[in-house]
């Protein structure tokens, strides 16, 4: 495996947070974690620090996570943004592929995230 990455992960949901944060630190030792509630706080974070990974709730209040992804891929354009959502809407999909955003379903599972950077890390290196 590759060096420690870093993530924020954004969603409205602590509960989530705190989950996905769990799968994460525990398939990938030494990564780290972030965490952001909104919008306007993870930008925030974006502004001030360099991430590799970039996990992103759909539904969130203010803008939603179509819309920070967005902003994210313009800022950060070496990052990898995914979408976190159990919205599967294929209209949904299009636009994160659009945008060059992954899509991972909720609810997330340990295989599910811990399969995710995985593969990610895979075609990294």
């Amino acid at each position: 495996m590759s060096h420690p990455r870093s993530v924020l992960l954004v969603d409205d949901s602590k509960f989530a947070r705190l989950l996905v944060k769990a799968f994460i630190e525990s398939s990938f030792p030494g990564w780290s974690v972030d965490e952001a509630e909104e919008a306007g706080s993870a930008q925030k974070k974006a502004d001030d620090n360099r991430y590799d990974y970039f996990i992103i709730d759909f539904n969130m209040p203010g803008k939603n996570g179509l819309e920070l992804g967005a902003d994210i891929r313009k800022q950060h354009p070496d990052s990898t943004v995914a979408l976190l959502t159990a919205n599967i809407q294929q209209d949904i999909q299009k636009q994160a592929d659009a945008l060059g955003m992954d899509f991972i379903a909720k609810p997330p599972t340990q295989e599910k995230i811990a399969a995710y950077f995985s593969a990610k890390e895979a075609s990294n290196d």
